[in-house]
């Protein structure tokens, strides 16, 4: 390959988006081989272990070789795509486009392969025992190539040169090593079955190209196949099921989100001493405000939660108790308790990529309908998947509404970096004294953990006491 034709490749790697973050998970393509580019076109989906992010070309041109299949964690510096950046020029070698991604080991549609960079042909075993291939060499055990394509001749492997003149056994040749066949699915299909939980690889395609569509997903999600295989189920002897224990097991990649999540309650359990306290309260009064208000226009665009007066709540709570509003810090020889004078409120939410705590900033300058309607952008902008690193930094203080899966109660784990979060339980008819007698109210639950070496007894006890009251009886805010 001459100089000027490398320089119209330019490769992009897999970038750092934030916070030092060492890899990141290609989710899907929005791009394939051979589409025009323009500079800040979105050409993949990543997922790091704060939030999924698109990220834009910083070329414009053609694409040439996509580098990296969906589903692969990569590491910051990784090259993933390479654009020719001058595509009316005389035309480069064709990359590979068996969906859309090279396959190590496979050769230009023309049937010859091109020396690369070490200056063996695609497909040659070097003599150290690699293997070169489009984008460099790999070790000869360990190719990977899909499965072939309806009509195909063979397989897309790894095979000396010499082996592609014709031979009329060659379907009988039998290879001594085993080839591991990767599943041909779209990204958008790649994405549904690990949302799924579908291994792609127990999912056989009904199309007659091989190609894995989203009705067989669907299928196989429908029959409750996670890592079956065809032959996991066999008739015994004694007609009796026999069972691969390995089919009856789901094995789920720990990455992205999740990874995150796990350290960092690791880290926040057996760093931070937890203490979590209890209240029941009767929220009938908070209720039948919320019912009131609704008819305000002041209101009217906005969906109004219980868990935007438990927000409210919070926000004048902590003018009475300051140090559940802190941190604890040490190291560099001396340790210091870090009071925050303002208030970044963090709302715990499920999404299908697993737990985010997005951050609604300066919450304690807004009033209850500037809470409601940034709750509503907050949970609809989560649900999307389109939370972005910036959106979930500098929280302060955690809410999590565990309430909305119908359970009355938790020990929350404290966000690192914060000295406490309150859960919030379901809200559900019970019975109650009310002056003397019994009667049905609408009861909750909160539940409050904080880090004892920031705040005692006392100070935590006080925050809890004081949203219990203004929820119990919404008219006391006048007084705080």
């Amino acid at each position: 390959m001459s100089a000027k034709t490398k320089s119209r490749l330019q490769t992009f790697a897999m970038p750092d988006v934030g916070e030092g973050l060492t890899e990141a998970e290609v989710l899907s393509w929005r791009v394939a081989v051979g589409d025009t580019l323009t500079v800040n076109q979105v050409i993949v989906e990543i997922e790091t272990a704060k939030a999924a992010v698109e990220l834009p070309s910083p070329f414009a041109g053609r694409v040439h070789e996509l580098l990296v299949e969906p589903g692969v964690t990569v590491a910051v510096g990784t090259p993933i795509i390479t654009v020719d950046t001058d595509p009316d020029a005389d035309a480069l070698p064709s990359a590979p486009s068996t969906g859309g991604v090279a396959q190590s080991g496979a050769s230009p549609g023309n049937g010859s392969a091109p020396p690369d960079a070490g200056g063996a042909k695609i497909g040659e075993v070097a003599a150290d025992g690699r293997i070169a291939t489009l984008v460099g060499y790999t070790s000869a055990g360990a190719a990977k190539v899909r499965r072939p394509r309806h009509g195909s001749g063979t397989p897309a492997a790894s095979a000396p040169a010499s082996a592609a003149a014709p031979d009329p056994h060659a379907s009988e040749v039998t290879h001594a090593t085993e080839v591991t066949h990767a599943p041909l699915a779209t990204p958008p299909v790649r994405k549904l079955a690990k949302d799924l939980g579908i291994d792609l690889s127990s999912v056989p395609a009904s199309r007659r190209d091989g190609v894995i569509s989203r009705a067989d997903v669907e299928k196989a999600a429908a029959a409750g196949t996670l890592v079956t295989h065809p032959t996991a189920i066999s008739a015994s002897t004694t007609g009796r099921p026999e069972v691969d224990p390995a089919a009856r097991e789901q094995r789920i990649p720990v990455t992205g989100i999740r990874k995150a999540t796990a350290a960092a309650m690791v880290a926040s359990a057996f760093t931070a001493p937890h203490v979590t306290e209890f209240l029941t309260i009767d929220v009938t009064p908070m209720m039948e405000l919320r019912q009131r208000l609704r008819a305000r226009p002041e209101f009217a665009d906005h969906k109004l939660t219980p868990l935007a007066f438990v927000a409210r709540a919070v926000c004048l709570s902590v003018r009475r108790t300051p140090e559940i509003n802190a941190a604890y810090e040490s190291g560099s020889g001396s340790d210091a308790i870090v009071v925050r004078r303002y208030l970044n409120l963090g709302i715990a939410a499920a999404t299908p990529r697993g737990l985010i705590v997005p951050v609604i900033r300066d919450a304690d300058a807004l009033d209850l309908a500037g809470l409601a309607a940034a709750l509503n952008d907050l949970t609809t902008t989560a649900r999307d998947g389109h939370t972005s690193l910036e959106q979930m930094a500098g929280g302060t203080f955690t809410i999590t509404n565990v309430g909305v899966f119908g359970v009355d109660t938790g020990t929350p784990i404290i966000n690192p970096g914060q000295a406490a979060i309150l859960a919030l339980g379901s809200i559900k008819d019970a019975p109650w004294v009310v002056d003397g007698q019994l009667a049905v109210r609408k009861v909750c639950q909160l539940a409050l953990s904080f880090d004892h070496r920031v705040l005692d007894g006392q100070q935590g006890s006080q925050f809890l006491a004081d949203v219990g009251a203004l929820l119990s009886d919404p008219g006391l805010a006048l007084a705080f």
